[in-house]
C-alpha cells in the first residue's frame, strides 16, 4: 500500500516522478497515485528508539555565522511538497490559515485550547532551564506544570505580549506551538518546592533558596500592587528529545527522511521570520518530543520559543541592527570601518516610534528580501522563489481585522501601542506580498467544471501586480502509466476563465493536462507556464497536479 511508505520517501517519490514525467514515465512508476494529492505525510514507523540529544549553542551560532552564509545554496526544490505544490500536514506542520481556513475565533485563540493557569498558588519546582529571561518552572493551584517567564523592568507587557501574539501567528501559519497564557504571579502565593534546585556557576545543583527567587524577580517588571504579569507555557506531553537542527535529519527517527533544509515549512521561516522579526532562529529555540499516536511513538517538532519577535525580547528592546544584519557581517563591518562610520546601514536611518511595550519594530526601512536573523540557517539559505511564494500567500491571508484581533489578545494596556503593532504587521505583510507574490506565476485555486470551464485566481492581484493581456492554454490527455500525452487543442481568453477547446472525456479515471501562461508584457512572471493535472471522478474533475 502506498500510504505505509516512510513519509520522506513518499513525498520525494512524488517529486521524483514529477521531474521525470517530462522525459516520460514507465508502467512501473505512475505519475500519480490514487491518494494524490497527499494531505498528510505518513508516520508509519515506530520512533520509540529516539533518545534525547542536544545541540551546542556555541557550535550552532558559530557554524551559522561563519560557515552557513558561505555555503552555495543547492537550488534544490523542496522535497516535502505534494503533487499540487503544497506542504502536507505532518509532525512538523499543520495547514490552518491556508488552504483550509479556520474560523477567526480559532485563529485568534491559536494554541490556547486548554484551561488557563490557576494563579491562586504557585509552587516552584525548577529553575528556568534555557534562555536569559527571568522565569522558572512551577505548578499552579490546580497542580499543572507551567514554564513561567516575565517582562523586563521598564518594559511591562512587552515580552509577555510578544510571546502570546507571536505564538498565535505561528500556530496559525502551521507550526506546533507551546500553549501560552498571560497570567499573574503574586509573590505572597509563591513557594519553593523542597526538591527544587538551581545549577550553580560551578555546574553543581543545590537546593533553590529564597534569595534565588528574589534574584529572579529583581529582573522582572513589577506591577504597582506587588504582583507580576507573566507568560505561562503549558508543559508539553511526551518525552522531551531536545532541539532539532535546520539541516540534515534526526538519525534515530525513522520517519524523518527529508533533510530539514529541504523542508518547505523550515525554508519559509525566512518569510515568516521577516514578517514578525523573529531574529532568533537557532536550534535552541526548537524542541522535539516523543508522543504516542495510534499505538506507536512518533516525534513532534515544535518552534517552542517565538517570543523574541517584533521589537522586544525578554531582556528588553532589540538592538538597533536586529533584523537588518547578522550578528557579524564582514562587508558591513569593513564598510563602516573604511568610511570612518559615514557609510550608514539602513538600520542607522530607520525611524522608530517606540513604546515601552514594543521596543524597536518598524515597517518603513523594512525590506523582506534583505531581512536578516541573528545568524543564517541552512534552511534559510535554501529558500527558492516557489517556497517564498507559498509562504507569502499565508502571510497575505491575515486580513486587517484578524491581525487586530490577534494583537488584542496580547492584553496591552496602552491602546496606542496595540494599534501601532497591528499597523506595522499590516504594512510588513503588504511588502512581503509585493515582494514574493509577483516573483513567480501566481496562478492559484484552479477549478475545472464538468462542462470544461477552467477558472483560477491570481495571488498577486491583491499585491497590485498588473494582469497579463490574456491567457494561453494547451490541453492534453495524459496517460498516467506511460506519461504520454495526446493534444486536445488550445484555448485563449482575456480573463481568468478558459473553456476547453473541445468536449472533455467523462470516463472515470481520465486525466487531463493543462498548461497556462500569460500573454503580453504586463506581467513577465506569467510567461512561465503552470502545468495542471485534473483527474475525472464519477461526478467532477479533481486537481491532482500543479507545477510552477
Amino acid at each position: 500500500m502506498i500510504h505505509v511508505l516512510p513519509s520522506g520517501f513518499r513525498i520525494r517519490l512524488a517529486i521524483a516522478l514529477t521531474c521525470a514525467a517530462a522525459a516520460g514515465a514507465t508502467a512501473s512508476t505512475p505519475r500519480f497515485y490514487p491518494d494524490d494529492p497527499l494531505a498528510r505525510e505518513p508516520e508509519s514507523r515506530d520512533a520509540s528508539a529516539a533518545m534525547p540529544a542536544g545541540v551546542g549553542l556555541l557550535y550552532d551560532i558559530s557554524w551559522n555565522l561563519f560557515v552557513t552564509p558561505r555555503l552555495a545554496p543547492t537550488k534544490t526544490r523542496a522535497k516535502n511538497v505534494n503533487t499540487i505544490d503544497e506542504v502536507p500536514d505532518s509532525g512538523w506542520f499543520t495547514n490552518r490559515i491556508l488552504p483550509r481556513r479556520l474560523s477567526n475565533e480559532e485563529l485568534v485563540r491559536g494554541p490556547r485550547t486548554g484551561t488557563k493557569p490557576n494563579p491562586e498558588r504557585w509552587v516552584i519546582t525548577r529553575e528556568k532551564s534555557a534562555g536569559y529571561a527571568p522565569g522558572f518552572t512551577a505548578k499552579d493551584a490546580s497542580g499543572e506544570t507551567w514554564f513561567v517567564s516575565f517582562d523586563s523592568p521598564g518594559h511591562a507587557e512587552g515580552a509577555t505580549a510578544a510571546i502570546v501574539v507571536a505564538s498565535s501567528l505561528f500556530w496559525d501559519l502551521g507550526y506546533n506551538q507551546v500553549e501560552t497564557h498571560i497570567t499573574t504571579v503574586d509573590p505572597r502565593r509563591l513557594t519553593i518546592d523542597r526538591d527544587a534546585t538551581m545549577r550553580r556557576p560551578n555546574g553543581k545543583r543545590t537546593p533553590m533558596r529564597p534569595d534565588d527567587l528574589d534574584a529572579i524577580l529583581s529582573r522582572a517588571a513589577r506591577n504597582p500592587d506587588g504582583t507580576y504579569r507573566a507568560a505561562a507555557g503549558r508543559l508539553l506531553t511526551g518525552k522531551v528529545l531536545g532541539p532539532f537542527r535546520y539541516e540534515g535529519t534526526r538519525p534515530d527517527d525513522p520517519n524523518d527522511t527529508v533533510e530539514h533544509q529541504h523542508r518547505r515549512e523550515l525554508r519559509a521561516l525566512r518569510v515568516f521570520g521577516a514578517w514578525t522579526n523573529l531574529t532568533d532562529l537557532k536550534a535552541g529555540n526548537t524542541l522535539d518530543t516523543l508522543v504516542a499516536v495510534d499505538g506507536r511513538s512518533v516525534v513532534r517538532h515544535y518552534l517552542q520559543d517565538v517570543g523574541s519577535t517584533f521589537g522586544i525580547g525578554a531582556n528588553g528592546p532589540h538592538d538597533w541592527d536586529e533584523g537588518f544584519e547578522y550578528m557579524y557581517e564582514d562587508e558591513s563591518t569593513r564598510r563602516r570601518l573604511l568610511s570612518f562610520g559615514f557609510a550608514l546601514s539602513p538600520w542607522q536611518t530607520a525611524d522608530y516610534v517606540q513604546y515601552p511595550s514594543l521596543g524597536r519594530f518598524e515597517s518603513e526601512a523594512f525590506d523582506p528580501k534583505t531581512w536578516r536573523p541573528h545568524a543564517a540557517t541552512t534552511a534559510y539559505m535554501e529558500m527558492l522563489p516557489d517556497d517564498a511564494f507559498w509562504a507569502a500567500r499565508r502571510v497575505a491571508a491575515f486580513d486587517d481585522a484578524l491581525i487586530r484581533e490577534i494583537v488584542h489578545a496580547g492584553q496591552f494596556s496602552d491602546a496606542a501601542a496595540e494599534q501601532h503593532l497591528a499597523s506595522i504587521l499590516m504594512r510588513r505583510r503588504d511588502k512581503i506580498a509585493r515582494a514574493y507574490l509577483t516573483a513567480v506565476n501566481p496562478l492559484v485555486e484552479p477549478k475545472l467544471t464538468t462542462d470544461g470551464e477552467l477558472t483560477f485566481e491570481s495571488a498577486a492581484a491583491a499585491a497590485g501586480a498588473a494582469a497579463p493581456a490574456g491567457y494561453h492554454s494547451e490541453w492534453r490527455l495524459f496517460d498516467n502509466a506511460t506519461g504520454e500525452t495526446q493534444p486536445l487543442g488550445q484555448a485563449r481568453a482575456t480573463r481568468m476563465a478558459l473553456q476547453a477547446p473541445r468536449a472533455l472525456p467523462a470516463a472515470e479515471g481520465t486525466i487531463v493536462e493543462i498548461e497556462i501562461k500569460g500573454e503580453g508584457d504586463a506581467a513577465p512572471e506569467w510567461q512561465k507556464a503552470v502545468r495542471l493535472h485534473f483527474r475525472r471522478t464519477a461526478d467532477r474533475w479533481t486537481l491532482i497536479g500543479l507545477e510552477r
